[in-house]
């Protein structure tokens, strides 16, 4: 049985539990099954600490982008942004995306999305979509940049079925976190039920939304889990087929990974 971990933060994991030790993290991720994590990119002042992560280890890959709620005052140009993407082990553009529910100049942020899926284009790898609020902004601009050429993942998706169809149609897939086992997810759950499995990927985005019963805790890779078995449940189907057809997708996705680890 084997596990991924699809967008977490390595960088900022709470390692207090583990008395500051990185590799006891990933050892306790291992033991619960997961085998690849894909360490996501949030802001370029970080971008090396992310990217060193993955060069250290053969099983963690990274990502390159700006988050839409990142208020940088120098944005990247779209250069710098190929130049950076191009580095081993960086394996997607992002995360990128519209997040109108936090303060910012929503018009900011759709150049900035428009260029990471120009970016994505040039260097043929698929995107990380971030979107709260702005479900239709965020597929108007994939379908008007085209961003079906590369594909990539929905991210931590908490929007409506319609919209995951919209983007499933441009080759997307749909990511599930921490908040299909909430409680109070009951509409989110139902999304989780008829996505179809060949579309769907698993995520923690720790330190961020753990899943319960740990909720309220630090969240961390071995949780993915959780969201596995969750989405186990909700389907009626074994937590082994989630495991096994999550994992397939990943690499099916993400193709310059290897596999073999």
């Amino acid at each position: 049985m084997m596990l991924i971990d699809s967008h977490c933060h390595l960088d900022r994991i709470n390692l207090e539990k583990y008395n500051g030790d990185f590799d006891a993290m990933l050892l306790n991720a291992k033991r619960a099954g997961v085998s690849h994590m894909l360490c996501v990119c949030v802001d370029l002042d970080t971008f090396s600490k992310v990217h060193a992560i993955a060069l250290k280890y053969e099983n963690i890959y990274a990502s390159v982008g700006i988050h839409p709620d990142e208020n940088s005052p120098d944005n990247p140009t779209f250069e710098a942004l190929v130049e950076l993407a191009k580095k081993d082990k960086i394996i997607a553009i992002g995360e990128t995306g519209l997040d109108y529910f936090h303060q910012g100049d929503p018009k900011e942020q759709r150049e900035r999305f428009r260029m990471h899926i120009e970016v994505a284009k040039a260097v043929n790898k698929p995107l990380i979509i971030h979107t709260r609020d702005a479900r239709e902004d965020t597929i108007r601009i994939m379908q008007e940049a085209a961003a079906e050429k590369v594909g990539g993942v929905m991210h931590c998706f908490t929007e409506d079925y319609a919209m995951a169809e919209k983007a499933m149609a441009l080759g997307f897939y749909i990511s599930f976190s921490g908040i299909v086992t909430f409680k109070n997810a009951k509409a989110l759950q139902e999304v989780a039920q008829k996505i179809p499995l060949d579309r769907m990927l698993i995520e923690t985005d720790s330190p961020y939304l753990t899943p319960d019963p740990y909720r309220g805790k630090p969240n961390e890779p071995a949780y993915v889990s959780i969201v596995a078995d969750k989405i186990a449940q909700l389907r009626g189907i074994s937590f082994e087929e989630v495991a096994a057809k999550t994992t397939k997708n990943f690499f099916e996705l993400f193709k310059g990974c290897n596999e073999k680890i």
